[in-house]
């Protein structure tokens, strides 16, 4: 197979979707003869026009809010938001609106929209270009929150996404885009929302974390490999629906669980897995479930040096794994 980039794989499986359903149409800020700002959509302006590749003004909630009447007229729109913190001025669009429409119709509406969004750190970002809002997203019932860890399966989730037939937020992880590169099949496939994925089997400690930090996650078990500490790492790969069946399997082996994300360590997505393997697998454990996240600040700094203490790698993760392996 083909290797390709994080973005690649983003921009190929838009291409893929536009040219086999012409109801698909996206919309966002200068995704047009521009390609966007980070270049997920370099070319199709040219190949599909501006009836299907629309530049929008800078108004996120009037971005969404056309998508979602668009949605329930018979069309399949992927809005990006150009930077996942400048999607605040459209939750009321998202929450209030696409994730409720098939409820308060009594399932006579739906919407089937997918909304893109580069998020986190490591970028130099600061307070607006470095958030990390999936749990806020993930309280909401009525949507799916999708992020990806690697190539093949951000080109496989977002097809996933683009055919659901109710709204998907799709968050890409900025410093994944060129970063990261794999194996990628030609042609259109699907990997299935709410399903995790074991991408390391491992007998002494379960590792779960998803987006960039699995990466991090994957790198840290390795390096422990050679201290004699095996680590099973579980690619959650969508955190609304959570699959908590694969995390609870994995831990009745393993019998310790850490879970990392990038997001706030208090009331993010760790502290939901963590009380549901509580829930269901507390006598299987052999010590406490630990958590790995941001601190509990506004913004992450802009001063490299601070921003490298915010955000977590392979480092961090193998010394928490370390310390709970000798618990």
């Amino acid at each position: 197979m083909p290797v390709k980039t994080y973005l690649a794989s983003i921009h190929d499986g838009l291409e893929e979707a536009m040219a086999q359903d012409p109801t698909i149409v996206l919309l966002g800020e200068d995704i047009g003869p521009r390609g966007g700002v980070f270049g997920a959509t370099a070319g199709l302006f040219a190949r599909f026009g501006p009836d299907r590749v629309i530049d929008t003004p800078l108004a996120e909630g009037a971005i969404v809010g056309v998508a979602i009447g668009m949605a329930m007229n018979g069309f399949r729109p992927v809005v990006e938001i150009q930077f996942v913190d400048f999607i605040l001025p459209a939750v009321d669009q998202i929450v209030s609106e696409a994730a409720k429409i098939r409820y308060r119709s009594n399932n006579d509406f739906h919407c089937p929209i997918v909304i893109r969004a580069p998020y986190g750190g490591g970028v130099h970002g600061a307070l607006y270009h470095s958030q990390s809002l999936e749990a806020m997203f993930a309280h909401v019932p009525g949507l799916k929150v999708v992020v990806p860890s690697d190539p093949h399966d951000a080109k496989g989730l977002l097809h996933t996404a683009i055919a659901d037939e109710d709204p998907v937020l799709f968050f890409e992880h900025k410093a994944a885009y060129r970063r990261l590169k794999g194996e990628v099949p030609d042609g259109p496939y699907e990997v299935p929302i709410g399903q995790a994925e074991v991408k390391r089997p491992g007998r002494d400690v379960t590792v779960v974390a998803y987006g960039l930090v699995l990466q991090h996650a994957l790198a840290a078990a390795e390096e422990l490999a050679g201290r004699g500490i095996d680590c099973e790492v579980i690619d959650l790969r969508s955190v609304l629906p959570l699959d908590v069946a694969t995390v609870v399997a994995s831990v009745r082996k393993t019998g310790r669980l850490l879970i990392a994300h990038e997001d706030h360590r208090i009331l993010g997505v760790g502290s939901e897995v963590a009380a549901a393997v509580a829930e269901e697998a507390l006598f299987d454990l052999d010590a406490p479930i630990r958590r790995l996240g941001a601190p509990f600040a506004p913004a992450m700094p802009y001063n490299p040096a601070q921003e490298q203490v915010f955000l977590l790698d392979a480092a961090h993760i193998a010394r928490e794994v370390e310390a709970l392996a000798q618990f």
